[in-house]
């Protein structure tokens, strides 16, 4: 096998086991999220809380940037894996 296919395959690995890490991630990530039904309180004008206000420093917040950050890096990396040169 020639350096360039050795390089190739590893890569092919390394993609492969990154993308098993992303999909765990991407699971374990939206599973820790509150559901939408906690958000009713909105409804009753109580969305103007403090919470409400910092909602992207908060727990859910990171939770929700860290989702998008995840489902990006799935993408790109299925995509990669799918390209067909390997």
């Amino acid at each position: 096998m020639k350096l360039g296919g050795l390089i190739v395959a590893t890569l092919k690995i390394v993609l492969s086991v990154l993308f098993i890490i992303v999909s765990v991630v991407i699971t374990i990530v939206i599973l820790f999220q509150e559901g939408k039904s906690a958000g009713l309180g909105t409804i009753a004008g109580v969305a103007d809380t403090y919470w409400g206000k910092n909602k992207g420093r908060s727990k859910e917040g990171r939770l929700v940037k860290a989702t998008i950050v995840c489902v990006v890096l799935f993408f790109i990396i299925s995509i990669a894996l799918n390209m067909g040169i390997w």
